[in-house]
């Protein structure tokens, strides 16, 4: 399958695929997706996760089948439908679905949080959703639910370990990151490290306003680096790059995208835009190192 998400860099778009299991409608982003093929026998995997339904080998590549029937506490999926082979935080996964309904091309802006309309376990792996004609679409966390799955797949927080003591440092440091979970772990690693002035906001959008509430102060100087997400509601990672270096006042500002989402097409995209760095999720010890890069670069000028 081939993705032709964003024909046009930090528009703050994006293109879902819609799909079915039984009669309840999911998305993903397309530019996490490799292909869709239809079901193959897997290879069951012994002691295996109750969702991961084996293994299975298209064209010599060895890739792990997940039952996302079973991750949304709907029972266990039969032989049948469709795989969804997803590439992200450097993983190839397929998802057992039922049925692909299409794709949508939507903004940021127009993807709700998840509330009190789904299910709890639905609740606890989606991202947000579109309400779309007559029905609702749930954007599912791939990254959650693979990790759920596997921690090691997560942050490798043992890389943080691994650095050892470091002097504490006030540089101030904004981060976009719309996970709770995730935006709370990244904070303490950067806390751990020894940057304890990060200033954490749930999407692109509050990230971009503080920033611009301190350029009308002339206070920019109270952000040395920027670390943004890319999928995130309201405003993504590559719009707030895009707005952040297309202004003269902020260009030169660090910024780093730091996602499951750094495959090939969207690194292009990212350095399109003009960010710094681009680092997969897993990599927070090179978050780490990449700051301490960009920031003695910053203010040696």
């Amino acid at each position: 399958m081939e993705s032709k998400i964003l024909l046009e860099n930090g528009t703050n778009e994006l293109e879902v695929l819609e799909f079915k299991i039984d009669d309840h409608c999911y998305g993903i982003n397309v530019a996490k997706i490799k292909e869709i093929i239809t079901y193959q026998e897997v290879t069951p995997v012994p002691n295996a996760h109750p969702s991961i339904e084996g293994i299975f080998m298209p064209r010599d590549m060895m890739i792990t089948a997940i039952d996302l029937r079973n991750c949304l506490q709907r029972g266990t999926s039969k032989p049948g439908g469709l795989f969804i082979v997803t590439n992200f935080n450097k993983l190839d996964i397929a998802f057992h679905v039922d049925s692909v309904i299409g794709i949508h091309r939507v903004s940021w802006a127009d993807i709700i949080k998840p509330n009190a309309t789904i299910s709890t376990a639905e609740q606890s792996i989606s991202t947000g959703i579109i309400k779309f004609e007559d029905r609702l679409i749930i954007i599912l966390d791939f990254e959650k639910i693979v990790s759920d799955i596997n921690p090691n797949t997560g942050l490798n927080m043992d890389q943080i370990k691994d650095i050892g003591p470091r002097t504490r440092t006030d540089v101030p440091i904004v981060l976009a990151e719309d996970s709770q979970l995730l935006n709370k772990l990244i904070v303490d690693a950067l806390n751990k490290a020894g940057y304890s002035n990060v200033r954490h906001f749930e999407n692109g959008k509050l990230a971009y306003d503080y920033i611009q509430e301190l350029k009308k102060r002339e206070k920019l100087d109270q952000v040395k680096c920027i670390i943004t997400d890319v999928e995130m509601p309201i405003m993504d990672g590559h719009r707030l790059t895009k707005l952040i270096k297309t202004d003269d006042a902020t260009k030169d500002i660090p910024l780093i995208i730091f996602s499951s989402l750094v495959n090939e097409e969207m690194r292009r995209k990212g350095e399109s835009l003009g960010a710094d760095r681009q680092l997969s999720k897993p990599e927070i010890g090179n978050l780490v190192s990449v700051i301490d890069e960009l920031v003695r670069i910053t203010d040696a000028e």
